[in-house]
């Protein structure tokens, strides 16, 4: 086969050396400019909610709508299957600058969900994700590492956006700096522009996905293939079917009990986790903090998260933590949810440095975690479709937590019970992740005992599943590490 012979030299040329550390840095830069961008709708809270007339409910709908759009996948993995990582993170730029660019100009605050709520988050998810999967090409036998290193991006963004946001604010006015935020969004673009695709082997002739083996192009191992696997003649029905088994995976939702739980639990956690994000600025301000030092406190918390997270990585990856990540995890929760009990009963801002330093190491652990329990429960070759389901459901938690907690705020008129309802949802939610998994486990641990042990783990059960992948296959990997959070 001359094509393999020529195929794999160029491959060990671009993976894990070369120009995979500029696409790393290119990651690193557009997961600042999405996954962090949403820090800084705080600082712009309380100016939308005067210009516009709207109350908090109305204009928290804003950062939610962006939020859940963003967090929310599945089209973008349509994409990176027909179009490649490189042109999907270059579309996701485009749009992330049209909606920011349009916002500027908008007359109402419904105007302002569709063009910097949806447009611009629906574009940061199309750059992140593919941002991200692109990394799977391009690091082999050191993924885990440039997946780490590619989350302090989202750390830089906390720290950057709150103050670049509050100076320009000062100078210029939010839509002139909306505008700004604009051009910025599109070097997205230009993150883009250095992705190129990753050459892979051209499959054999007994594949059915490259039927036509004297095509123009090679398969190329970043989803953009010139070869499409193509069913003779499926019915409308079994093609639905199969595109939701393949994206969104009910049927691991209904048999996998350590799934169920996960999932329902971080969605409901997820509720009350972005809260702090989004109010604190506005609690500090309403309470006699200067701007400049209310939007600092969210500086602190990304720039904490740049040094934690990696910690939190490593910490996760020690033995002693083996099959017990979603106590950990639990733990972070718990955390978390009682952090906010400390902003609440104190404005002072010696308090909330205090709080913001708590929060970021929990929101660190959380964070590096969210991804990696999912992978010890979930089979790694149905983890995608899992993954689908997964950030679907909690993009729609996302999208009416911020709204529900404005609500709160107008009939209560304060911004402390925001928090009281966050760490409501917070501790519940580690609650019943740790205590349902504790459970499980006794549950399992007894059922051993009382027949043979299994040849293969029950689906149910909350096993360690390998995430190594063999060195040795160049191939398109099965799942890369996600960081949403």
């Amino acid at each position: 086969m001359p094509h393999e012979g020529e195929a794999t030299p160029r491959i060990s040329k671009v993976q894990d050396r070369g120009w995979a550390w500029v696409v790393l840095v290119a990651t690193v830069l557009v997961q600042a400019l999405t996954l962090g961008f949403p820090s800084c709708v705080g600082v712009f809270f309380k100016d939308l909610q005067y210009d516009f007339r709207a109350s908090n409910s109305e204009t928290s709908w804003f950062p939610s709508i962006m939020t859940a759009v963003l967090h929310a996948g599945g089209c973008e993995s349509i994409l990176v299957e027909r179009f490649g990582c490189r042109v999907t993170v270059m579309l996701g730029g485009l749009l992330s600058g049209v909606g920011m660019v349009a916002s500027a100009f908008s007359k109402s605050i419904s105007q302002l969900y569709i063009t910097a709520g949806f447009i611009t988050g629906l574009g940061s998810c199309f750059s992140f994700q593919a941002g991200v999967t692109v990394l799977g090409y391009y690091f082999i036998r050191r993924r885990a590492l440039a997946n780490a290193l590619a989350s302090t991006g989202v750390s830089i963004g906390l720290t950057l956006w709150p103050l670049i946001s509050q100076y320009l604010l000062d100078e210029m006015g939010w839509r002139n700096t909306f505008l700004i935020f604009g051009g910025v969004m599109l070097n997205c673009c230009v993150c883009g522009a250095v992705m190129r695709p990753v050459p892979d082997k051209p499959p054999g002739p007994t594949l059915k996905s490259c039927p036509e083996q004297s095509r123009e192009g090679a398969c190329l191992s970043n989803g953009s293939t010139s070869c499409h696997e193509e069913p003779l003649h499926p019915s409308k029905r079994a093609a639905c079917f199969q595109t939701l088994q393949k994206y969104l995976a009910f049927d691991i939702f209904c048999k996998n009990k350590g799934y169920q739980i996960y999932t329902i639990g971080v969605s409901w956690m997820v509720i009350g986790f972005v809260l702090p994000l989004i109010y604190l600025v506005p609690y500090a301000t309403l309470n006699g903090v200067e701007e400049h030092k209310a939007a600092l406190l969210i500086s602190i918390i990304g720039f904490i998260n740049i040094f934690m997270r990696p910690m939190a990585g490593l910490l996760s990856g020690l033995s002693i933590f083996t099959g017990r990540r979603i106590y950990l995890f639990s733990m972070a929760a718990m955390l978390s949810g009682l952090s906010n009990l400390i902003c609440a009963i104190s404005s002072e801002y010696s308090v909330l440095v205090f709080y913001c330093i708590v929060y970021s190491v929990s929101m660190s652990v959380i964070g590096a975690l969210i991804f990696q329990v999912l992978m010890d429960v979930v089979e790694m070759d149905r983890f995608s479709s899992a993954l689908g389901l997964f950030t679907i459901l909690e993009s729609i938690t996302i999208l009416i937590g911020p709204p529900l907690a404005g609500l709160l705020v107008d009939l209560l008129g304060h911004y402390r019970y925001v928090f009281y309802a966050s760490s409501f949802f917070m501790i519940s939610a580690a609650l019943f992740m740790g205590l349902s998994f504790c459970t499980m486990e006794a549950k399992n641990k007894l059922k051993e005992t009382n027949k043979p042990p299994p040849e293969t783990p029950s689906k149910g059960k909350y096993t360690e599943v390998p995430t190594e992948l063999d060195h040795d296959r160049n191939g398109p990997p099965t799942v890369v590490y996600v960081t949403s959070i």
